[in-house]
């Protein structure tokens, strides 16, 4: 049933909140305060907490809305995906193009009270986010897409700050841009066989499975290796260091869950092992500049 007038408000709000993930926006939060944290040496201005929180907020729902309505088609046909709100019927489109054309405005908003250089790279970053729902279209690199749209957080939390760039946030950004991929190509497994047969791009449909988690761990050694240089960068002591080592147990508690053959793990894997990860790092962040 398409939500209407007659819906009840909390019904409909529950519909948007389900449609956008709201629960994916809290977990990388934490990837724009790191930049923050990293940049301020402590604890940023409250107003800058604040606009950022909204810039992100922005961003994540209008890159969500955007996948969600590009992806309508191709959602419908996949067994995994078709109970989704626009294939199933349950929220119409033109309230999903509304949302999203107000998240982009609510990002541009928060980009303006940060700084000029935020509010010039703002169409950048919305170009990113609408545009990665198309790479799976043209390229089996559209994970490393979606790596480089969440790793412009941390970098947009260290400039929301500074106002200018550094070696660390591109090091923390390129943490970023590995762990996403290397957990977005992960997830790509479950569509294998699906994006094989309609002949949708991804590591998985290119090289297989056992490959593609062969790529996922390299790209995860990667991400490992980033966070040390991270804290070598920005003179981080021995709490940064033992958040590294949990994170590097998180990273292959993630791998010993998931197996080529056996993919029934994988929610358990985003939400224990990714947010502990998110959670980690900022924990850590906040205990070396702050505490």
């Amino acid at each position: 049933m398409v939500a209407t007038a007659d819906t009840p408000r909390v019904g409909r709000t529950k519909l948007f909140f389900d449609l956008v993930r709201f629960e994916q926006t809290l977990f990388a939060l934490p990837f724009a305060y790191a930049g923050m944290l990293l940049a301020q040496r402590g604890l940023p201005p409250l107003a800058t907490c604040f606009w950022v929180t909204l810039a992100m907020f922005g961003a994540r729902t209008a890159g969500m809305s955007a996948n969600r309505l590009i992806d309508w088609k191709i959602d419908a046909v996949n067994p995994r995906t078709a109970n989704r709100h626009l294939p199933a019927g349950q929220i119409g489109a033109l309230p999903v193009v509304l949302l999203m054309l107000a998240s982009l405005a609510l990002l541009a908003l928060a980009a303006h009270q940060l700084n000029p250089l935020c509010y010039r790279l703002w169409p950048l970053a919305a170009l990113l986010l609408l545009g990665y729902s198309y790479t799976k279209r043209f390229t089996w690199l559209c994970h490393l897409w979606l790596g480089l749209v969440q790793a412009c957080a941390p970098i947009g939390g260290w400039l929301a700050v500074c106002g200018h760039w550094g070696e660390t946030p591109l090091w923390l950004g390129l943490v970023i841009f590995t762990w996403v991929a290397g957990f977005d190509v992960l997830y790509a497994c479950q569509d294998f066989e699906h994006d094989r047969k309609v002949g949708l791009y991804s590591v998985p449909s290119r090289f297989g499975i056992e490959r593609a988690f062969r790529v996922s761990e390299g790209l995860h050694l990667v991400a490992w290796a980033g966070l040390w240089r991270v804290g070598s960068t920005a003179g981080l002591g021995w709490v940064y260091a033992l958040g590294c080592w949990l994170i590097g147990a998180l990273l292959y508690y993630e791998h010993r869950l998931l197996k080529p053959g056996d993919l029934s793990q994988m929610q358990k894997a985003f939400f224990q092992a990714n947010v502990g990860i998110s959670l980690t790092l900022l924990v850590s962040l906040l205990w070396e500049l702050v505490l």
